[in-house]
């Protein structure tokens, strides 16, 4: 079972040190299994991070470098937009295995007929395609939810309906193995929240901060109820259960907090890649430990087949989790979009920009990449460069883009003024400076 929040914040959960935001039931699933702290999504926005999530592969692989934007830009025509239909995804190899399969929530991974969730592998799907929705049923737009392709009002704040749908899901499998994807779309924008959950933490002056909480909470307690209901089926002893966020918190968007790390969602910055990952394995092996080799969402699918004793298929660019943490930490991580790229090979990170020299960090010793040292050992980054190059070699041209203005604002997200501002609020709020 995997379950994806959606623009959280590093920071923004009690596992993560959060004293503000308060999360026990995902906190208590933290406790049971292993909390990795150098997790990973593929990309820095929801789109193309969720198509890595379900296919197991690096997405450039098959022209998925761009999120998904409501209408095609100028030259683009809408039916290249979503996950190539010659990619696996995770349903597909599982109902290929006899498992039945769900998918719950934000599906944002193409809209026309032939990327429909059903079309993917999934047996049924309750949610809404595009990559965002409000959570209130008057507001939500009509038609937007369906059920199996069926329009459908939802009866209840959307993240509370999500996790009812996932438990009747678990209850309606549980004489049979499956695959259940909750993807919530909390806590991302709109800034929705009940006023009994946002009456909860009176504490909290910010007005944002203070409905972000109260989303968490919503989020949490959906959480609680899929987890409670695998306990109370029995299906808990045999199931894998992976938490994670889809990208880097969305600190312009919803004021999450991403401390340590430097930047937000949308950049190569540790702010807007590194994620939030839980992973409780079925008989609840590893509890409690916590394992600092980096790991990217690439390896959920890896870990699960193996898991499920289904074939691993070489295709896949993603490591098993159950792989000894040394070849873990001995496999280079990629990302690139536009004209952005950075890599990972053990403590040290590369980030090669269109507009100003590469930059080099320790992330060992500067988490929060705050020393370039790209200055003082040219050579390891000209290494790096050539390596991130040959690997840029090995994908394909983008299907789609998003236009100019986000080839300037992606940029424009880097820049050291801008990193400054958004770190003002959160640092006055966490540290009183």
């Amino acid at each position: 079972m995997i379950i994806l929040a959606d623009d959280a914040g590093y920071r923004d959960f009690g596992f993560q040190g959060s004293r503000e935001i308060s999360t026990p039931n995902i906190d208590a699933l933290a406790r049971q299994g292993i909390v990795y702290s150098d997790a990973y999504a593929s990309m820095p926005f929801c789109s193309p991070s969720r198509a890595g999530l379900l296919t197991g592969r690096y997405t450039q692989r098959f022209g998925y470098e761009f999120n998904l934007t409501q209408a095609p830009p100028k030259g683009v025509e809408a039916r290249f937009m979503g996950l190539d239909t010659g990619e696996r995804t995770a349903a597909d190899l599982f109902r290929a295995a006899g498992y039945a399969t769900y998918a719950v929530g934000k599906w944002h991974v193409g809209e026309q007929p032939q990327f429909d969730p059903r079309t993917r592998g999934f047996d049924h799907f309750y949610g809404f395609l595009g990559g965002g929705s409000s959570y209130f049923p008057n507001r939500i737009a009509a038609a937007a939810i369906q059920r199996d392709g069926a329009p459908e009002t939802p009866g209840r704040y959307l993240t509370d309906q999500f996790g009812e749908e996932a438990a009747r899901d678990i209850e309606e499998s549980k004489d049979r193995p499956f695959l259940l994807y909750l993807a919530f779309n909390a806590v991302h924008a709109p800034m929705d929240a009940l006023a009994a959950d946002e009456a909860r933490f009176p504490a909290i002056k910010d007005p944002q901060r203070r409905r972000l909480a109260a989303m968490s909470w919503a989020l949490d307690r959906a959480v609680g109820k899929v987890i409670e209901t695998l306990r109370r089926t029995g299906a808990d002893r045999n199931t894998l259960i992976v938490f994670a966020n889809d990208n880097g918190g969305d600190r312009v968007g919803i004021g999450a907090y991403n401390t340590p790390l430097r930047g937000t969602k949308g950049t190569l910055l540790e702010g807007g890649i590194r994620v939030p990952l839980i992973v409780r394995l079925p008989d609840r092996g590893r509890a409690g430990t916590k394992v600092t080799a980096p790991v990217s969402l690439l390896d959920v699918l890896p870990t699960a087949l193996e898991l499920s004793g289904a074939q691993v298929p070489q295709s896949l660019d993603g490591l098993s989790l159950l792989s000894d943490p040394a070849k873990l930490a001995a496999r280079p991580l990629y990302w690139r979009y536009d004209n952005m790229a950075a890599m990972r090979d053990g403590r040290w990170k590369l980030l090669r920009y269109p507009d100003r020299p590469p930059e080099l960090y320790d992330l060992v010793g500067d988490i929060g990449e705050t020393r370039n040292l790209a200055d003082a050992d040219p050579e390891r980054v000209r290494s790096m460069m050539k390596r991130l190059f040959a690997w840029e070699g090995t994908l394909e041209h983008p299907r789609w883009h998003t236009g100019t203005f986000w080839s300037q604002e992606d940029v424009r997200r880097y820049s050291a003024d801008h990193v400054a501002k958004e770190n003002i609020a959160e640092r006055k709020a966490l540290f009183g400076k």
